[in-house]
């Protein structure tokens, strides 16, 4: 790379790690690098700076079901995945003819699928399938990692699984994150770059594993939405319990399907001892976030749903209503 290139390019991260405007950025093209910025993925991040914002994501009304939670025990988990769905009603009752769909797993961990600090890539292939079968155009699976994405996006076994199922699984580039624009003008997370993928779509699946975590308590529906967040994330850990249940409404997934195939019991959300792991061989399904979380809390765990601070504000935001087996049209089965 000559003199000038690097002076260019020196320019551009400049002014990127500063508040970018119009005349800063077109005097970033007269600094005589406006063919290198072009074509880079800093030109990316430019135009994902050009004052644009993203809206909630339109979500069909949800569908009337047979239960409003499933749970299905057994060995085989392509079956008990599909299971839990069709007691709802069948993955058709989300998912249209030409939809472009996303499947929003867990893989924010370089780790393999016995550790529990993923989705079971078995339920995210049996997932895709699922949306295919009812007519999906396409199925995106994404997810911001924590760990370096090429290692978690492989070693969880996800890319590999949803590429067989025939999904698009690709990495979050930092251009397509726009500021949400929030109806209430006073949320927390106004103006956070969201995912745009994950606002612009016909359906949303959103698919958990079920494990501790050191901040939220729990890692279930709700906090996995945090995976299409961008930006400095440690600071969506202030207030966290008013941040989620706000993304959450945001992105308004169809369907919470949780895995609770393996869990994690302690050390989470990294984990990394198989110590920690326990088999559940069971998944969840409900439409109702706060349903879903507090009946997985509850009976694999032994927390009230409501002591945890996310699913509690969540309820309060009305987004769902906790678990209790006297009011909750419920179906448990064992395949």
């Amino acid at each position: 790379m000559n003199k000038k290139i690097e002076k260019a390019v020196s320019k551009a991260k400049k002014i990127l790690s500063t508040e970018l405007t119009r005349k800063t950025f077109l005097k970033t093209l007269v600094a005589g690098g406006a063919f290198l910025a072009f074509s880079s993925n800093t030109a990316k991040k430019v135009f994902a700076q050009n004052g644009k914002t993203i809206d909630p994501r339109k979500k069909r009304e949800t569908p009337i079901m047979d239960y409003e939670l499933t749970a299905v025990t057994g060995g085989d988990i392509e079956k008990i995945t599909r299971q839990s769905v069709d007691l709802l009603g069948g993955m058709g009752k989300f998912v249209k003819n030409g939809d472009t769909v996303v499947v929003k797993p867990n893989m924010g961990w370089n780790r393999t699928p016995e550790y529990a600090a993923n989705t079971n890539p078995a339920v995210v292939a049996a997932v895709v399938k699922m949306c295919f079968e009812s007519g999906a155009k396409t199925v995106k699976v994404f997810d911001n990692t924590c760990n370096e994405k090429k290692l978690c996006y492989q070693n969880s076994g996800i890319m590999e699984a949803a590429k067989a199922a025939g999904a698009t699984v690709f990495y979050m580039d930092d251009w397509k994150y726009m500021p949400a624009r929030f109806m209430r003008v006073d949320a927390l997370m106004q103006g956070w770059p969201l995912f745009r993928d994950a606002i612009e779509c016909n359906a949303f699946i959103n698919v958990p594993i079920a494990k501790t975590h050191g901040h939220g308590t729990l890692t279930l529906s709700i906090k996995n939405l945090m995976g299409i967040c961008g930006g400095n994330r440690g600071q969506m850990h202030w207030e966290m319990d008013k941040k989620l249940p706000e993304v959450y409404d945001f992105v308004k997934p169809d369907l919470n399907i949780i895995d609770a195939y393996r869990i994690l019991t302690a050390n989470g959300p990294r984990g990394g001892n198989l110590k920690d792991v326990a088999m559940k061989n069971t998944i969840i399904a409900s439409s109702d976030p706060v349903l879903a979380d507090s009946y997985v809390s509850e009976t694999f765990f032994n927390i009230k749903g409501s002591t945890i601070a996310h699913i509690k504000r969540s309820q309060e935001y009305g987004l769902g209503k906790f678990y209790s087996s006297a009011n909750t049209k419920i179906k448990i089965e064992k395949i």
